[in-house]
């Protein structure tokens, strides 16, 4: 390893650990740490001091850091609990983000605003739910009817966009991308079905004892499970982060309930311990900080993508969620799922190799991103109240799973 390989990996480990304490600090404002290491990572990149690089060891952490954020994401998701009503309402809402976001980058191409409508369009329906998701857990949410709500909308608008850019913006045409697709979906519900299936006692006893063990079998089972599912997404020509989202959906199906639980703690470690904050600390150093600060006309664009993020990703969940939610809740749901981030990165990355998005709108939209991350939490969960109203926490669980 090259020493300023060395040295770029000491200066991300500290920033690594002085996001949280810094969120502690401030915790009265509830900021999350995902802004500090977005922000550390501006500091010490080349935009600000320039004490740590970027090389091809450090882009393949951030790039296995993104990789387990969408794992991560899909392993918190149980299907059972967002299957009908949430689920139905979360495609509709994002059905309905998509034809709104498409019209209104459709019209910033008309007046010359931005390149393309596509690239732009999709970057304004996606929502990081893998960003909420300790957010939300923090807060006692994610068990509530509200947190099925939000967790369904949040999957959909996190994978939905992913589908879409590798249909519409992968190297093959959409039509064999979509067969492409089609494969690796039956493939992944080949590999569901068979993790599904009844384990012999002898594996549950053995995944229990290694579980504790210095071997550790069942995290290494899973980390076999992300690169298989990642390698497989890879070869077939499609984003890498369906095969982790595939991989955390099915990684749930690998061991019985009480055993997904203990091992979740396991594999949160990993993620949100290193590779994670990997990421975000490495998104901040690859942030153009100099194209957003040429001109007051570009980073004037960051608080108006951040109002798009909220009219064409947030306002529809106002209608959608009409008559399950009151105006209160919806409001937190509309707020909440306009955060968006991670998808951004990939976005810009891809309109930026391409040629079809200016710098100055790539940097506005990450940094809308980031500003997304810092104020829109703080306003939904605030919204939300310390408790939803029509569900008051209990240590008593009905026979549908929901608190009481």
């Amino acid at each position: 390893m090259e020493q300023s390989t060395a040295v770029s990996l000491l200066v991300i480990a500290g920033a690594a650990v002085a996001a949280p304490a810094l969120s502690e600090l401030v915790a009265r404002f509830r900021i999350p740490s995902v802004l500090f290491e977005l922000l550390l990572g501006i500091l010490i990149g080349p935009s600000v001091l320039g004490i740590a690089h970027l090389d091809s060891f450090v882009k393949g952490l951030s790039t296995l850091g993104l990789a387990f954020l969408f794992f991560v994401a899909g392993y918190e998701i149980d299907p059972s609990r967002l299957q009908g009503a949430p689920f139905r309402r979360a495609a509709l809402g994002w059905g309905a983000t998509v034809v709104i976001g498409l019209l209104v980058a459709a019209i910033m191409v008309a007046v010359g605003f931005v390149l393309s409508d596509l690239l732009v369009g999709l970057a304004l329906t996606t929502t990081a739910i893998g960003t909420l998701m300790p957010m939300l857990r923090d807060r006692g949410v994610l068990d509530t009817r509200f947190g099925d709500h939000l967790v369904a909308a949040g999957a959909v608008g996190e994978f939905g966009p992913v589908l879409a850019v590798t249909l519409f913006l992968g190297a093959s045409s959409p039509g064999t991308q979509g067969l492409l697709l089609a494969a690796f979906v039956v493939a992944a519900l080949a590999i569901a079905w068979f993790a599904g299936r009844p384990r012999p006692p002898a594996f549950i006893d053995a995944m229990s004892r290694h579980l504790d063990s210095s071997s550790q079998l069942p995290v290494r089972l899973v980390m076999l499970l992300v690169t298989s599912m990642v390698v497989m997404a890879v070869a077939l020509g499609l984003d890498m982060l369906i095969g982790a989202f595939a991989a955390g959906l099915i990684g749930r199906l690998l061991f019985p309930p009480h055993g997904s639980l203990q091992l979740r703690p396991r594999l949160e470690s990993i993620g949100f311990g290193f590779l994670i904050p990997v990421f975000f600390i490495v998104s901040g150093m690859e942030f153009d900080l100099s194209a957003l600060l040429s001109s007051w006309t570009v980073w004037i664009r960051v608080p108006l993508f951040l109002g798009l993020f909220l009219l064409v990703r947030g306002a529809p969940a106002l209608v959608v969620y009409r008559d399950v939610l009151p105006t209160r809740r919806r409001a937190a749901m509309a707020v909440l799922q306009s955060t968006a981030l991670p998808l951004l990165v990939v976005i810009t990355e891809i309109g930026l190799s391409t040629g079809h998005m200016r710098p100055s709108n790539a940097a506005a939209l990450v940094g809308a991103g980031m500003l997304s991350v810092l104020v829109l939490p703080i306003v939904g969960f605030a919204l939300l109240g310390e408790q939803p109203v029509d569900e008051v926490p209990t240590d008593r669980v009905d026979p549908s799973g929901y608190r009481q």
